[in-house]
């Protein structure tokens, strides 16, 4: 485990909720991005006096973090490099969302953002109306234009798969489009109906995929993403080589992580811990305990969620010994069914694998 920690801000500002979303967030003002951001900032102070530690990524994820505009969140990274003494070649990613833009790209990039994540979610503006997006496709390509002009060339777009009246076709044209504006990462994700979401409360309304219709539409990703050059990493995740996100490796690697702001979690020192979602218990740096965190299970569940898997290399540097046997003996028992594969480096799961690993998992960890 690398000493340097990540560092995730939570931003809770949107426009509009979309209606899918289930992250935390509330409405936009600029009265009450003032006052988050100095009261982040404080945070920051406070928390990382107390942890004394370095830092070697920051991510900004929401809500919409780019809704606070480019002064306020270089604001916050001068604050989080001062106290968290951040790393001079860390990734610093920000989420952004490609409607109307009202950003400075430049100052964000002078500011020491190298990575953005753009929530695109579909090339399809019929389908961007059905998500609830307040951006088409030419807003997009005008904003993946505007980063690069300033400099950019750590980009990351959002895809969402098996969404209402989504066609083999219009993912194909979504995934073509990404490819022609020459980003280095995509984040495709399975649409998840949760639970006090308006999709939820309208889901017998909804035109949605059911289950073969989801894995299809996935391994379809799957394979035109890698003709495009697009490798998967991890579950949902694919990138040009050397472009894989730093932060989010830290999660499945079951690194450590600062989480800032309500509803953020955390991993420091064994514990798992996070704030609720509330502006009153962040502001109070109340903190919920989750648990403690580190075992050889989590580190085995979170590493299968990746293409490389659970390596024997990276486990005994991690603990000391070797994969325990009981997970090699179950791995092997499932390696007929073209869902994983084992070998002397370890278990890995294939895409179709991924479609079912919250069991497979299980299986292997039993």
């Amino acid at each position: 485990m690398t000493d340097k920690i990540g560092v995730y801000i939570h931003i809770p500002f949107c426009v509009r909720k979309c209606p899918y979303c289930d992250f935390y967030s509330t409405g936009f003002r600029e009265t009450s991005a003032d006052e988050y951001t100095q009261k982040l900032c404080s945070a920051v102070e406070t928390i990382g006096g107390t942890l004394q530690r370095q830092a070697d990524t920051l991510y900004f994820g929401g809500g919409t973090p780019s809704i606070l505009g480019a002064e306020r969140l270089c604001r916050m990274i001068t604050t989080v490099k001062n106290i968290f003494l951040l790393d001079k070649n860390a990734e610093v990613t920000v989420e952004v969302n490609p409607s109307k833009q009202d950003i400075d790209f430049d100052k964000l990039r002078k500011g020491g953002v190298n990575r953005l994540s753009i929530g695109l979610q579909s090339a399809d503006d019929k389908e961007l109306k059905l998500l609830g997006r307040l951006h088409d496709t030419e807003q997009a390509k005008k904003c993946i234009a505007q980063a690069k002009n300033a400099g950019f060339e750590n980009l990351s777009l959002d895809l969402m798969l098996a969404t209402p009246r989504q066609t083999k076709n219009s993912l194909e044209k979504s995934i073509a489009f990404c490819a022609e504006q020459k980003v280095q990462h995509i984040s495709a994700y399975l649409l998840k109906v949760e639970e006090g979401t308006r999709y939820f409360a309208e889901r017998d309304k909804l035109d949605l995929c059911g289950d073969d219709e989801q894995a299809e539409m996935y391994l379809f990703a799957v394979e035109k993403l890698r003709e495009y050059g697009f490798e998967q990493y991890e579950i949902s995740n694919f990138c040009k080589a050397g472009f894989e996100s730093r932060h989010n490796l830290k999660y499945w690697h079951d690194e450590e992580y600062i989480g800032i702001g309500p509803s953020a979690h955390s991993y420091i020192d064994g514990r798992r811990f996070y704030f609720e979602r509330s502006f009153e218990d962040f502001y109070q740096l109340q903190t919920i305990p989750d648990g403690a965190g580190g075992s050889m299970e989590e580190f085995a569940m979170l590493a299968l969620r990746l293409s490389e898997g659970l390596l024997q290399e990276r486990f005994q540097k991690r603990f000391h010994e070797d994969i325990p046997k009981s997970y090699i003996h179950n791995a092997q028992k499932l390696s007929s069914t073209g869902l994983l594969s084992v070998d002397n480096e370890g278990i890995r799961l294939t895409p179709e694998g991924f479609l079912l690993s919250n069991s497979i998992i299980a299986a292997i960890l039993t």
